[in-house]
């Protein structure tokens, strides 16, 4: 037979097409979002046009704001920009109603406008802080041209309406159409991969130590899943009737996802303390209970996890757990026989209500995973939805700024009477709102004065050399097309995002022409030099007025961590354990991102948070047992053990808002007071972790007590305390 020849048999390749794919999933999900957002501002444009609308180019720039990789996050980002328009459009005609005859007092409102709408975009989450954004820069973008001739406003109010809805119909029916990536695939992969690492992670866990910093780099990875995941679930409603049906599930998952971590974590960290302090006949005792649910995780680790899977792993848990008490009744026994302390007893004891507790949950991740092959499902029904945490002072900040930058130019735009002022000022509104939810406001509105600042030469050079000599709509677009293609790439790429979004949406300002297009390059310059002047201001006024990536942010939410126990201890019971378990995560997430680049600080505050959620997790099961307890008089209000555990959380309180030695010695006390009260009460069931509720009461007592004297702790910086007992 004759051989084919090279080229074809390189065709054929098993190499070629694992490279063909491999591009296919990374640059290739590039390029095509580069073609459909040519696709789209050239088919909005020309609808513009066709339709005689008064700014062609509005339309088309909502095509770049609005325009994603992926169908759902176009859906959303499009809903909310429709929103954010009309409520902007609604407050600049009330505004020029109120003060059309008065520029100073428009300017002020305007100010306070775009400083609420600023807080509110830092404030919120995903795609409802850009709702807010486009309240705050919509009404100074048609208001500030408005001021002239104020009876148009109405009209001009309209028209932007109409412009940005033909932009947002033309992005959604071209990213739904041309080549479709969906979030709901993407989330569907995220969520079935992260199970397959997290169970990796903890059968090499339950066999050994992990490296502190390869424990603390895999939860950072967890913690940015959930935000993530959380982003992602929230744009799947706008895409997938499916997604939607089990809307409430994917929240449960998440919710229970981040709870896996943390009952992992704090039985982890329980075992290192353990060796630690060589702990040697403890860990022999306990170390025996683990081989077999690593054996059974295995089978999980490094795959995605199928409806099918996540059945299977529920069954075999199922069975896990119903003969864990007797294994540990038999572990507890063969320890007995070596006389422990009770210290011991406490370690071994609290070890196996964790590791149960894990079992428990990790049960409950499996059967609602599972439950997602069904339409319909009573596991849907979860009302302790994600709530992510921000801290006012940082929105405040974020307010603040935006105001004052308005205030600042407005009024130099009404000193000097510069015909380009306006557009320094509406385009410096833009810019603070657009960089107000990022986490660096400084770097995001410089990049977008290179960007607009590239956009000028360009632009300058198409204005009066290329479009006073071309005729027809398809030579516009052939000469426009490059310098969308260069600013899509550009926005694709996160460490020039402000770039690509600079030069696309202030080239499409200054430079794309209307129907009647007037070449005029005084005012162009005029205009553009406005442009540039106005972001460098932002960037200045993000660098000067409360930098939210300096120390004081750092510091506001290492204590809005540590308040967290303080939540846990006071807050409502119901719903308590999730909305704790997503604000404290979210927080970290906050505070990990504007701390990039100084690896002490977000050391600091991941140490932080282990101590913070390991405290307030068993706060509140503690609460929750003490919640269902029987009646009996071992467990009433007044018991003596219940007194002291709400002494303990009054200390506990006064050390999280103020660590110092003094108040971690005084929390020790109040624990170890607490472990003896709980000691000391006889209660009418058998003392097993599963039958006894002082027992359980105890192991978390005991559990706290070992993270407040963690030597890896942010606590242990304040000192050991001296005298106490139980002090390694």
């Amino acid at each position: 037979m004759t051989p084919l020849p090279a080229p074809v048999r390189w065709l054929y390749s098993l190499e070629w097409r694992r490279g063909f794919f491999d591009w296919a999933r990374s640059d290739g999900v590039t390029w095509i979002y580069i073609f459909k957002v040519l696709a789209a501002a050239f088919l909005t444009l020309w609808l513009a046009m066709r339709l005689e609308l008064p700014q062609p180019r509005t339309a088309m720039i909502t095509v770049f704001i609005v325009m994603q990789p992926q169908s759902g996050h176009v859906f959303a980002k499009s809903f909310y920009r429709f929103l954010g328009t009309l409520a902007g459009s609604t407050v600049m005609v009330a505004l020029i109603a109120l003060f059309a005859q008065y520029t100073e007092l428009f300017l002020g409102a305007l100010a306070i406008w775009v400083g609420l709408c600023s807080a509110g975009a830092q404030r919120n989450r995903n795609f409802r802080a850009y709702g807010f954004v486009l309240a705050g820069y919509t009404a100074a973008m048609v208001g500030l041209p408005a001021l002239a001739h104020p009876e148009g406003a109405f009209m001009a109010a309209v028209w932007r309406v109409l412009e940005i809805s033909l932009g947002i119909l033309c992005s959604t029916l071209v990213s739904a159409a041309i080549l479709p990536q969906t979030s709901s695939a993407a989330m569907r992969n995220a969520l079935y991969q992260r199970f397959g690492v997290f169970a990796g992670f903890v059968s090499a866990g339950l066999r050994g130590s992990h490296p502190q910093t390869a424990f603390e780099a895999a939860n950072v990875g967890f913690i940015a899943q959930a935000v993530g995941l959380e982003g992602l679930r929230s744009v799947t409603v706008f895409e997938d009737p499916h997604m939607r049906r089990r809307n409430g599930r994917l929240n449960r998952l998440n919710s229970e996802f981040m709870t896996l971590t943390t009952r992992f974590n704090a039985l982890h960290q329980l075992l290192e303390r353990l060796r630690s302090r060589g702990r040697v006949e403890v860990l022999a005792a306990i170390e025996p209970g683990f081989p077999s649910l690593g054996e059974l995780l295995d089978d999980f680790a490094g795959r995605a996890l199928t409806d099918a899977d996540a059945q299977r792993l529920a069954i075999r848990l199922a069975d896990y757990k119903q003969g864990l008490p007797e294994r540990v009744r038999s572990l507890r026994a063969s320890f007995q026989q070596s006389e422990p302390s009770e210290a011991d007893l406490l370690d071994f004891h609290t070890a196996y209500e964790l590791l149960y507790r894990f079992v428990e949950e990790l049960h409950s991740y499996a059967l609602t995973h599972a439950s997602l092959a069904d339409h319909h499902h009573e596991r849907e029904q979860w009302d302790e939805p994600y709530v992510p945490k921000t801290n006012w002072l940082a929105a405040s900040a974020s307010g603040i700024r935006a105001a004052f930058i308005l205030i600042v130019l407005g009024s130099y735009w009404v000193a000097t009477a510069w015909p380009s002022g306006v557009t320094m000022t509406l385009v410096s509104a833009a810019t603070v709102g657009l960089s107000a939810a990022t986490p660096n406001p400084k770097r995001m509105a410089f990049q977008m004065a290179c960007g607009t600042l590239l956009g000028a030469v360009i632009g300058f050079v198409e204005m009066f050399f290329v479009f006073p000599r071309i005729d027809g709509f398809p030579l516009l677009c052939l000469m426009l097309a490059p310098v969308i293609v260069l600013g899509a790439f550009l926005a694709s790429r996160p460490r020039y995002a402000g770039i690509g979004l600079g030069l696309l949406i202030f080239f499409s300002i200054g430079s794309v022409p209307d129907n009647l297009t007037i070449y005029n390059p005084y005012s162009f310059i005029n205009d553009y030099i406005g442009m540039v002047l106005g972001m460098l201001v932002c960037a200045a006024a993000g660098a000067i007025i409360l930098p939210p990536n300096s120390r004081w942010l750092w510091r506001r939410l290492e204590q809005d961590l540590r308040e967290q126990v303080v939540f846990a201890i006071s807050g409502k019971l119901k719903g308590l354990g999730s909305t704790f378990e997503s604000g404290t995560r979210d927080l970290l997430h906050q505070a990990y991102g504007l701390a990039a680049g100084q690896p002490k600080v977000q050391s600091q505050l991941l140490r932080w948070m282990f101590v913070v959620l390991e405290v307030g997790h068993a706060i509140i099961e503690l609460r929750k047992e003490q919640a269902i307890l029987p009646v009996h008089p071992a467990y009433a209000e007044s018991q003596p053990w219940r007194q002291s555990i709400r002494v303990m959380g009054r200390a506990l309180v006064r050390l999280f808002i103020q660590p110092n030695a003094s108040n971690l010695e005084r929390g020790l006390v109040a624990v170890d007071h607490a472990i003896s009260r709980v000691q000391a009460t006889d209660e009418p069931f058998a003392r097993h972790f599963d039958t006894s509720a002082l027992r359980r009461v105890q192991s978390y007592l005991h559990f706290i007590r070992t993270s407040l004297l963690d030597p890896q702790s942010p606590l242990a910086d304040l000192g050991r305390p001296q005298g106490n007992p139980h002090a390694p």
